[in-house]
């Protein structure tokens, strides 16, 4: 059965150039469909080449949803930046960085994060 196809919050015309040459991410639909800003964000060994290692969530996604991969998709970080352009500062941070948006001031702070294999 067919995915139906999503409806991003952005149209690629809104896409315009401010992190440019970071490569690939991994961003929920909270952050793309819903319009959400990042709530947590984490960097990881990138796998290849396009791969920034960058993952970004709006942190109060259910673990059901987090559970199913048509959830997620792969995107140039400049989209997200897009949707989000608080990340962009925070973008040259080592692999092992994390940070999750303070819900009184709305600035990013740096946490301690473990991925999940």
């Amino acid at each position: 059965m067919a995915t139906p196809s999503k409806k991003f919050k952005l149209r690629g015309d809104q896409i315009k150039p401010i992190a440019i040459g970071y490569g690939a991410c991994i961003a929920t639909d909270f952050i793309t469909v819903r319009g959400m800003k990042v709530g947590f964000m984490y960097r990881v060994e990138p796998r290849n080449e396009i791969d920034s290692g960058w993952c970004f969530s709006a942190g109060n996604e259910p673990r059901e949803f987090m559970d199913d991969p048509d959830n997620h998709s792969i995107y140039d970080v400049n989209t997200i930046a897009n949707y989000d352009p608080d990340i962009v500062p925070l973008l040259d941070e080592p692999v092992g960085a994390a940070f999750e948006r303070d819900p009184f001031t709305g600035e990013f702070v740096a946490v301690d994060f473990e991925p999940e294999d």
